[in-house]
């Protein structure tokens, strides 16, 4: 068969031709690999809770046993009906499997196997693409219309309405991932049960830990140079019990992240526009990236990533140093950006 677009993946499976024996759905969103694979699996037999309608294998088994795969293929349900065989992720080869169900002149069961990322050169792939009487889907992470249309579905089944802004908030703070997106909705559609629909402030209570907002304000206050709000932050953390660790993360993290965006800015895109490509961005941060990646040049970021990797091995060897340590970086980095501000 001709491989299946990431586009066009949700179509094939709801139009899977009945003469398709195998499904492979594969790729990096592991959430969303699951969700299309169980879906492919339940809806192909009447009753999904019925063991011998739907065979649940772990694919290290199959791989040990290529056989079984398609002794379970061609086994004739009890009671008439197709019969399903779920076949779960598996670092091992399931080439030999596979190629022994596709060998086989009709099945009985249609074959979906949960697979990682596969590359274009990978062999379980390759058959699957090539295959007339199989079918591989691939899974990237959601972005766009397609994130979009997980939000809107979500709310119309929990009977939740919301305006065309606070979607465009909540979009904009949802990861790619759509394990972790589904997880976000569940907690947002919880805490609105009663309500009609869904506002800012749900969002804003909900998902505000979705970014780390609490750390992240140490984080945006030194890097946007504002060192009286740096410090006010650092200290509410340390009451609150966070380790030197749990301050000195973010700020690699912060740093990593913002070096790829500065370096678009430095190639001319504006600092508003290149904000919009870091996925997973929470959107009360937005305004605060956009001030660090004006301030922030990628030369400056290459040293204090440097810096900050120093005062996190200096802190591995002197633990009692550790908060000294941490406050000096915070303040460095605030000055630091202060004077790129005067500039």
């Amino acid at each position: 068969m001709v491989a299946v677009k990431a586009a066009d993946a949700e179509g094939a499976l709801a139009r899977l031709d009945p003469r398709v024996a195998v499904v492979l759905v594969y790729g990096p969103d592991t959430g969303l690999v699951a969700e299309r694979a169980r879906r492919a699996a339940r809806g192909s037999v009447e009753d999904p809770e019925d063991p011998f309608q739907l065979v649940k294998l772990d694919g290290d088994v199959v791989a040990a046993d290529p056989g079984r795969l398609a002794d379970e293929a061609g086994t004739v349900a009890m009671f008439g009906g197709r019969r399903a065989v779920w076949v779960r992720p598996t670092t091992k080869t399931l080439v030999p499997a596979v190629e022994a169900v596709l060998d086989m002149p009709s099945a009985e069961a249609l074959v979906v196997i949960e697979a990682g990322d596969l590359n274009k050169s990978a062999p379980l792939r390759t058959l699957c693409e090539k295959a007339p009487r199989a079918l591989a889907v691939p899974c990237y992470a959601d972005e766009g219309r397609n994130l979009g249309q997980v939000v809107d579905d979500a709310l119309k089944q929990a009977g939740l309405a919301i305006d065309r802004d606070t979607r465009a908030i909540l979009v904009e703070s949802l990861g790619g991932d759509r394990l972790a997106t589904r997880s976000e909705l569940d907690k947002l559609i919880l805490y609105c049960h009663g309500q009609s629909a869904v506002t800012a402030a749900d969002l804003e209570a909900v998902l505000a830990d979705v970014s780390g907002l609490q750390a992240s304000a140490v984080t945006d206050a030194a890097f946007a140079g504002q060192a009286r709000q740096a410090d006010e932050a650092l200290r509410r953390l340390r009451q609150e019990g966070t380790s030197a660790t749990g301050i000195l993360t973010p700020l690699l993290g912060h740093a990593t992240t913002l070096l790829p965006l500065a370096m678009d800015v430095a190639s001319g895109s504006p600092p508003a526009v290149a904000v919009k490509s870091w996925r997973g961005l929470h959107f009360k941060r937005e305004q605060a990236v956009t001030r660090h990646l004006a301030l922030w040049t990628p030369d400056a970021l290459l040293r204090l990533l440097a810096r900050i990797q120093e005062t996190v091995l200096a802190t591995r060897r002197a633990a009692d140093l550790a908060d000294a340590l941490t406050e000096r970086l915070v303040v460095d980095i605030a000055r630091a950006a202060a004077a790129r501000a005067r500039r």
